[in-house]
């Protein structure tokens, strides 16, 4: 029987090329728009990376990849009319696997390999009649897939929320995406996306059917979330009935303030960062068939875990089960919502936290809370607290300044032993042991030298060029604009500005050749930020006129001019005060560059400086 005149309901399991591969979709109408945020696309990649890593080894031949285990994503339904497919569950998946393949189409060919690229495009479009077909085709995000998927940069600016979200998420996995998964494993990690990540396909062929099945897949018989289930394990190891009451009704309490934030529920995020601080003593090893342990236990099944670790933890009688409840999770919820409320906004003392959470560096938190102890007054709790974001921010940036990733994938391991070091010390061991660290530490601020803007890390340097700027500003008594300098929100948002136009031609006694020119012209020293509009506005203009504009501009790209030294006090006394080398240009030329590129050397090193992490 065809699927045109089949009018039962069928599930069949299809890998991501059988799903994609010649097939067409489109949304059906009760869908709202693509929402998944930057965190969702983090455990898609985290998730992905984990599985494949815990098969993949390094002398393995490409064959090897069809015996690595498969990996099931979840289900999509879809409604066909005829010779259509619309989708009517699963679409926020299904956009965010096409924006991933479309990263990986760009990284195979930036890699030479032509064949993987071309596997992946046919997941992605096919071309007919010279026009090309999004397999996944909405009619309003046509420009910025096609954009993405030429490699260009597209303007979002007055586009739906919908498109916005495909533009931002895209950028997100540009920066997640795991540096473990480039270089020799990608065509592995290609082939296994493609041939071992599975979906269900439900297909229904009348819409009264697709809805049912849509209704009755998110809205009947709920299972109890883990944090149900953690509450009443809880609960049911306290004695008395009154006491179980007064249990559940501390928990509420407690938790009301973390129950719905924004849509989210993150009272569930809240329980893994507190029991992977307090209670986390072992991680996974990152090799073929390597069993989850602590730390990933708890982030896929916490409820399980300290029903089998409650001894460990210290839950060996009723009253123990009280205490925790009524003592040990309000006072890590009263830290986890200042450190929430200081990743929105600046707090004294946990200034660094927004940093932090603006390059999404979501391991900051069971850091902060792992050397807290319930018994901490909260100024105590606040210095801990504080040492460990300053720690993140400086351990981060120089990562960033040598072109390490920052991502979860990358740096969970090396996090996870410093969250059982530091657990539980008082503020000078931690100042301590953080220092030692640093001082450990392979990459260095050196590293600002030679750092630059390259295809790939257009956030990274635009968050460097911000954090700079700010710092500069901040210590001119000028009020901090880091968050306008990094919003995309704004509705002329900060841009990176490139100092020398893209025209060799100008510079052809000082390069000996295109290449080695563009690769100056892309270097830190050589990049200011400037709002949108104003910054192409200067498009392919001399120095000298573009200097006039900077005037009018941001600290660190007045300080290029001459007018800046002249009646700014605070400016010039903070220039003598750090040594910093600050100095007006006429000229930009190869030297000046030079030049420009140490002044953002010394000032991040001024701005990263290991003292921060210092008991007063």
């Amino acid at each position: 029987m065809s699927e045109a005149s089949n009018n039962r309901v069928g599930g069949e399991p299809r890998t991501v090329r059988e799903l994609l591969a010649g097939r067409r979709y489109t949304l059906d109408y009760y869908q709202r728009g693509y929402a998944w945020e930057r965190k969702e696309i983090a455990e898609l990649l985290e998730d992905l990376s984990g599985k494949f890593l815990a098969n993949y080894a390094a002398d393995h031949q490409r064959q090897a990849v069809e015996g690595y285990r498969q990996y099931f994503l979840g289900s999509v339904i879809i409604s066909q009319r005829g010779a259509q497919r619309f989708i009517v569950d699963g679409q926020q998946r299904l956009t965010s696997l096409t924006l991933l393949l479309v990263h990986l189409h760009h990284l195979a060919k930036g890699q030479g390999s032509g064949q993987e690229a071309a596997q992946v495009t046919e997941l992605i479009c096919s071309l007919k009649y010279g026009e090309t077909k999004f397999n996944l085709q909405v009619d309003e995000r046509l420009p910025a897939m096609q954009a993405l998927l030429d490699g260009r940069q597209y303007n979002a600016a007055g586009a739906s929320a919908s498109v916005k979200a495909v533009i931002a998420r895209y950028e997100d996995i540009q920066e997640l995406f795991p540096q473990e998964l480039t270089g020799r494993a990608l065509p592995f990690f290609v082939d296994w996306l493609l041939d071992n990540v599975a979906l269900i396909e439900i297909t229904a062929y009348n819409d009264d059917d697709a809805y049912t099945i849509f209704e009755s897949m998110n809205d009947r018989g709920r299972p109890l979330t883990p944090t149900e289930m953690l509450k009443g394990y809880l609960l049911a190891n306290i004695s008395g009935e009154d006491a179980k009451a007064a249990a559940d009704r501390a928990w509420r309490e407690t938790t009301a303030a973390l129950a719905d934030s924004g849509g989210k529920d993150l009272t569930a995020e809240f329980i893994k960062v507190w029991f992977r601080a307090k209670y986390a003593t072992s991680i996974r090893e990152r090799k073929k068939d390597a069993a989850p342990r602590d730390w990933d236990q708890i982030g896929t099944s916490f409820h399980k875990w300290l029903r089998d670790h409650a001894d460990t933890v210290g839950l060996t009688c009723p009253v123990s089960f009280k205490d925790f409840v009524h003592t040990a999770l309000p006072t890590f919820v009263r830290h986890y919502r200042t450190l929430l409320g200081a990743a929105e906004r600046p707090v004294p003392g946990l200034e660094a936290v927004q940093y932090n959470a603006h390059i999404d560096f979501t391991l900051q938190y069971p850091l902060m809370l792992a050397p807290v102890e319930v018994d901490d007054s909260d100024e105590t709790a606040m210095r801990k607290m504080g040492l460990v974001a300053d720690f993140v921010d400086i351990y981060t940036a120089r990562r960033i300044v040598n072109y390490k990733q920052t991502g979860y994938s990358a740096m969970s391991y090396t996090m996870f032993n410093l969250v059982r070091e530091i657990r539980g010390l008082d503020i000078p061991a931690l100042a301590q042991v953080l220092r030692k660290r640093l001082d450990e530490q392979e990459q260095t601020l050196q590293g600002v030298a030679d750092y630059g803007l390259h295809q790939m890390n257009r956030p990274q340097v635009r968050y460097i060029l911000a954090r700079l700027t700010a710092y500069a500003e901040a210590a001119c008594g000028i009020p901090s604009r880091f968050v306008d300098y990094v919003s995309g929100s704004l509705k002329k948002p900060f841009e990176i500005e490139h100092i020398w136009a893209d025209d060799y031609s100008r510079f052809s006694d000082q390069f000996p050749s295109p290449q080695e020119f563009a690769g100056y012209r892309n270097r830190l020293g050589a990049l200011v930020l400037l709002p949108r509009g104003f910054n192409q506005s200067l498009g392919a203009d001399d120095y000298p006129a573009k200097a006039v504009a900077y005037f009018g501009q941001n600290l660190l790209a007045k300080t290029l001019t001459a007018p800046c030294y002249r009646n700014n006090p605070t400016f010039l006394a903070f220039a003598q005060r750090t040594g910093l080398p600050f100095k007006p240009y006429a000229v930009f030329d190869k030297g000046a560059l030079d030049e420009r590129q140490d002044l953002y050397r010394a000032l991040a090193e001024l701005l990263w400086s290991i003292d921060r992490i210092q008991v007063d």
